[in-house]
């Protein structure tokens, strides 16, 4: 039986899948070929550009016009800043590769020669121009990985790939094809031979287009789960196939490991008879989550860079991104954290980001929380939402201070640190949704809890601005509309310098919203 994968590249035999080369233009791609153009295909981890460079393979060799071999790259990382050990490493996996898929024995020879003839400096060039040489058809090269090398070893593989250029068909290949998470404008390569960092561009400057893989459309999701529904006659409900489409918007790792996690990993899913339901991907997402799959994992690590703090920090808190440099907005385009919305401006991806981005940025803060008692439950086990208030207020008196110093994110640390504890309260049965909009100036909560629904806003109130209470409670207003609900807590952090302690000016009031709604206005 097939089944949906979830990691390295697709094989029919084992996997539903939606055919590579129908993934990206063909068309486009084998008249850059015919052109003997050199190019670069980049897009975000686990999205199938592996199983797209296999694919072209296959295809190039089955026509017969071309020799094309595929390589993988990143075993050169470890070499780093050891040029020579890198370039052993990479003419090693291009001989094997033409070892595996054409049978041809020939390369590790000319390596050899090249090596004694040429030194580290040209042993690329020269294994490319013998190999290129003697063989009956043009030569297509698709390297893989390429961004995961490091400074110098990055360097002379881009420059002996661009010192044969000019010679190619007759003693280069024909076309070579970069593949990697960035587009080559992102390189940003650190070298000892180099007093100021190479961009990519400088490095290879023959390159021909830049072609991003894109995600599945709405049509290419319900497709791919259909495969299962054909195979096994399992269905997924209409809810459940929109209800994939809207947590990923397309993402193909996401795509395959919600419906992996629905059909064969939950004991109710297993149940052929019985059909996918919403409920039965929106469990799927939340162990996804819990469990902090590599995917994720991988992710979350990228909060860690500083290009990406730039953005992600205020993004969280609202505010806007005119002082951002485009380099650092398109770093994180294209490693499928962000993407432009149809109607303008940059968004989370995809809702299941937005939902782990401020969780793991979290995750300080909440492994720092002290033993806290349920006590905003009732005696039926039941949210009561002034048990709560009165709750969070004590924690934050006693604990706000020295919380803030363990989020990562000091401009948004009180949000994260109100999660951390919100977090608590919903592990014992519920949810929290977030929403948050570049310069919108706010981040929304919807807290879920058995039948208590609670709408929360946080604002922070900074140095040289008015206090956010009157579009606080405006912007609450239509949050709360839209969740049908008639209260809600609007939360003010006091972040101006020369305030009085967080004991001493933590305190609760309450408001009329302009719809009329009663607000518990908390000032922290």
């Amino acid at each position: 039986m097939r089944f949906f994968n979830t990691e390295g590249p697709v094989r029919t035999d084992l996997h539903y899948l939606l055919p590579p080369l129908q993934r990206w233009d063909l068309d486009e791609v084998q008249a850059l070929i015919e052109q003997q153009k050199y190019f670069l295909l980049h897009a975000p981890r686990q999205t199938g550009k592996t199983s797209c460079l296999l694919a072209l393979m296959a295809h190039l060799n089955q026509d017969g016009r071309y020799q094309a071999v595929y390589a993988n790259l990143e075993g050169a990382q470890t070499a780093r800043e050891d040029v020579a050990r890198g370039m052993r490493t990479i003419c090693g996996t291009i001989e094997a590769a033409a070892r595996l898929y054409l049978g041809d024995e020939r390369l590790h020879d000319w390596t050899e020669r090249a090596w004694q003839a040429r030194g580290i400096d040209g042993v690329l060039t020269g294994l490319l121009e013998a190999w290129s040489a003697n063989s009956q058809t043009p030569v297509v090269l698709l390297l893989d990985e390429v961004d995961a090398l490091i400074g110098d070893t990055l360097v002379a593989l881009l420059r002996q790939l661009r010192a044969g250029y000019s010679q190619r068909p007759q003693a280069f290949p024909n076309t070579v094809i970069l593949c990697g998470v960035r587009d080559l404008r992102d390189y940003r390569i650190h070298a000892r031979s180099e007093a100021a960092p190479i961009t990519g561009g400088s490095a290879f400057n023959i390159k021909a287009e830049s072609l991003r893989l894109g995600d599945f459309s709405e049509a290419d999701t319900r497709t791919l789960l259909q495969e299962h529904t054909q195979e096994t006659g399992q269905v997924f409900t209409p809810e459940a196939l929109q209800q994939v489409w809207t947590l990923t918007q397309g993402q193909p790792w996401l795509v395959n490991a919600l419906a992996y996690q629905a059909c064969f990993r939950s004991r109710e899913g297993r149940d052929r008879t019985r059909p996918i339901d919403a409920a039965m991907i929106e469990a799927a997402k939340e162990r996804l989550i819990l469990n902090r799959v590599t995917h994720l994992d991988q992710l979350a690590d990228k909060l860690r860079e500083e290009r990406v703090r730039r953005i992600i920090e205020p993004m969280l808190a609202g505010e806007s991104l005119d002082n951002v440099p485009l380099d650092d907005r398109d770093y994180l385009v294209d490693l499928g954290l962000l993407r432009r919305a149809a109607g303008g401006g940059l968004v989370i991806a995809n809702p299941i980001y937005r939902e782990v981005l401020p969780r793991m940025l979290a995750l300080g803060p909440q492994d720092s929380l002290p033993q806290i008692n349920p006590t905003w439950l009732d005696e039926r086990g039941q949210l009561d939402p002034q048990r709560l208030l009165a709750a969070f207020l004590d924690f934050w008196r006693q604990h706000g201070e020295p919380l803030l110093k363990s989020a990562p994110y000091h401009e948004v640390a009180p949000h994260l640190v109100l999660m951390a504890f919100l977090h608590r309260v919903v592990n014992g049965g519920g949810s929290l949704e977030r929403e948050y909009a570049i310069g919108a100036g706010r981040m929304d909560l919807c807290l879920r809890h058995g039948a208590v629904s609670l709408g929360i806003e946080l604002k922070v109130w900074r140095d040289g601005r008015p206090d956010p209470l009157a579009q606080g409670l405006e912007q609450l207003d239509g949050y709360l509309a839209g969740l049908g609900l008639k209260s809600g807590w609007l939360v003010l952090f006091d972040r101006r310098s020369g305030q009085p302690p967080i004991e001493e000016r933590t305190r609760v009031d309450e408001a009329v919203s302009p719809g009329g709604r009663c607000i518990q206005v908390i000032r922290a």
